[in-house]
């Protein structure tokens, strides 16, 4: 039996098409039910339906109005407030192309990407770190003022056509440009059935930043496509009062990364949340422990895993329908094809391999920008390779084993180790560098640093030195000198090598 998993189920995306009209189309049925609160322990900031639609909208009207055009490339340099979503929606609602970036980039890093793209214009928050440029720059205030004008009508389209484009680290260890259709938005649906449970009456509280993806996927629009509400936590909440937040909003669902309920349980071994149907985890593997200790603090409450890439929307998951069996992430949506590939082709069932998603999958990447021959190599025929290897059960269960390279996953975010290596060979007193990450305790990762130089660098040097490089969640939270560097039989740096000879912190 082979491992491919093939069920039907889900309709094609009409055409003509709009994400944003997609997103807000419930938004006409309650104008005034809050779409958003931004939650804090001292009071919460609320949007209604109504005012976030005409945000929105308006947005769009002042990006036409300032000269941007359909089509035209927007960096986005905002920071974690509600401008974030509230801009990224406004231009794609106009047919531009937003590029959302994460605030913790350094200069540099947002420089080599203004070089790649080439963007018409900048979306600024002041506070965030932005090179100088001669493109047009819109900052906040131009953005708020933006509220009140007439709302633009929607650029409606292929669902084809370039929607946005999001940055992932790539194996090479240059960030890649990945560009995704309007269709994106659509092929979400399959997750609301079979991973979220998600109704026009749930609120669900995403623990996330609202520059990040995740967060605007599943904390966001995700919940405003059904017309329900979504819960977000002010800048600045600490982790540790999320349950508080949780248990005072009556949420219904929580979404974070796996290290946040391990954060979470460190504070609080008991959690009443009475309202709470279940959590939501992705981003990494969500470890036995962190489940069970989850469901002993709250009472029973489960958490579901899904698992998914820059590249493509999350299709495989576990469901309060459909939970996952021990050891696996969960099955394939159904609208999903999937397969699980080695070099021949797929393999049987109980078989090793790479899981593989087919190109006709909605929420499949249009490719990587500027890099045709890149975007090839990730395909095996009509089969997108993740990267990932595992085996499927004969009921089509995925079991993962783990990844193919040497990526690393920092806090949820996926990272090159050969971005960092990059970054930090520069430094005049560095011969060789090699980066890998490790496990400090259970559920705790850390990128760590292993370096060869003639004498012992200050530790404090060398962070100095990768801040103003590296986004805070790309720098090595400990740094080791080695007289060699550990080599395979090819004499190429082995990183697997490196990880025993960690001796903590």
């Amino acid at each position: 039996m082979l491992s491919i998993f093939d069920k039907g189920g889900h309709a094609p995306c009409p055409t003509p098409f709009n994400l944003a009209a997609h997103v807000l189309a419930r938004a006409e049925d309650d104008p005034d039910k809050i779409a958003l609160a931004i939650l804090s322990p001292s009071g919460s900031e609320r949007w209604s339906y109504g005012r976030l639609k005409a945000a929105i909208l308006g947005i769009g009207t002042g990006l036409l109005q300032a000269g941007f055009q359909p089509g035209d490339i927007l960096l986005m340099r905002l920071g974690n407030t509600v401008d974030f979503p509230l801009a990224y929606l406004g231009a794609i609602a106009v047919g531009m192309v937003p590029v959302p970036t994460s605030s913790m980039l350094t200069a540099p890093e947002v420089q080599r990407m203004m070089d790649q793209l080439s963007p018409a214009g900048v979306l600024h928050d002041p506070q965030i770190a932005c090179p100088q440029t001669d493109i047009p720059v819109l900052d906040i205030a131009q953005l708020t003022a933006m509220h009140d004008l007439p709302p633009a009508a929607y650029h409606m389209g292929d669902p084809e056509r370039l929607a946005y484009i999001i940055y992932t680290s790539g194996t090479s260890g240059v960030p890649r440009a990945v560009m995704h259709a309007h269709r994106a938005i659509w092929a979400r649906q399959m997750m609301h059935r079979d991973w979220y449970g998600l109704s026009a009456q749930d609120r669900l509280l995403h623990a996330g930043a609202f520059n990040w993806s995740f967060t605007l996927g599943t904390g966001l629009m995700d919940p405003w496509s059904v017309g329900a509400t979504a819960l977000i936590p002010a800048q600045g909440v600490q982790i540790e009062a999320l349950p508080l937040l949780l248990h005072r909003h009556d949420a219904s669902l929580f979404a974070a990364v796996p290290g946040v309920y391990r954060k979470i349980l460190i504070h609080h071994t008991k959690i009443n949340l009475p309202k709470l149907r279940h959590g939501l985890a992705a981003g990494e593997k969500l470890s036995d422990t962190i489940r069970t200790h989850w469901a002993e603090a709250t009472g029973g409450k489960k958490i579901y895993e899904a698992y998914g890439l820059s590249e493509c929307s999350t299709f495989i998951s576990s469901s309060p329908d459909a939970p996952a069996i021990a050891g696996s992430l969960g099955r394939p949506q159904i609208g999903r094809k999937v397969s699980i590939i080695d070099e021949e082709g797929p393999v049987g069932t109980g078989k090793d391999g790479i899981i593989c998603v087919h190109r006709s999958d909605p929420g499949l990447m249009l490719g990587y920008f500027g890099a045709p021959d890149e975007t090839a190599q990730k395909f095996q025929g009509d089969w997108f390779m993740t990267g990932d290897h595992a085996e499927m059960t004969p009921q089509g269960d995925i079991v993962l084993h783990g990844r193919v390279d040497d990526m690393m996953n920092a806090g949820g975010y996926r990272v090159s180790p050969l971005e960092i290596e990059a970054a930090l060979l520069p430094h005049p007193a560095i011969q060789e560098i090699g980066v890998t990450d490790v496990e400090i305790k259970e559920d705790t990762r850390i990128i760590v640093a292993f370096y060869r130089a003639d004498t012992e660098i200050p530790a404090a040097d060398l962070t100095r030195y990768a801040a103003e490089r590296l986004a805070r969640y790309k720098q090595p939270r400990a740094w080791v000198r080695l007289t060699e560097m550990p080599t395979n039989p090819n004499g190429k740096l082995s990183r697997r090598a490196l990880k025993p000879l960690f001796n903590g912190i």
